[in-house]
């Protein structure tokens, strides 16, 4: 899975980013529930998921920092 560039993430709407960030977060909570019950076979998942949600929400916290600026 590759991370999308930040300039793609840039082009959401803020609507689209809430929607993804929500969807990590549930994909996160699966996977911990997952490696729990020891039925996780590609760990790796994790850290792709934590990068692409931390990159998320970096675009999320830059916009509501501008529009408070402005």
């Amino acid at each position: 899975m590759a991370h999308p560039k930040a300039a793609e993430v840039r082009k959401l709407t803020d609507a689209d980013i809430t929607e993804q960030i929500d969807g990590i977060r549930r994909e996160l909570f699966d996977l911990r529930f997952q490696q729990a019950t020891r039925q996780l076979s590609n760990t790796h998942r994790f850290k792709e998921s934590r990068t692409k949600l931390a990159q998320l929400l970096t675009v999320q916290k830059e916009r509501s920092r501008s529009a408070a600026a402005s």
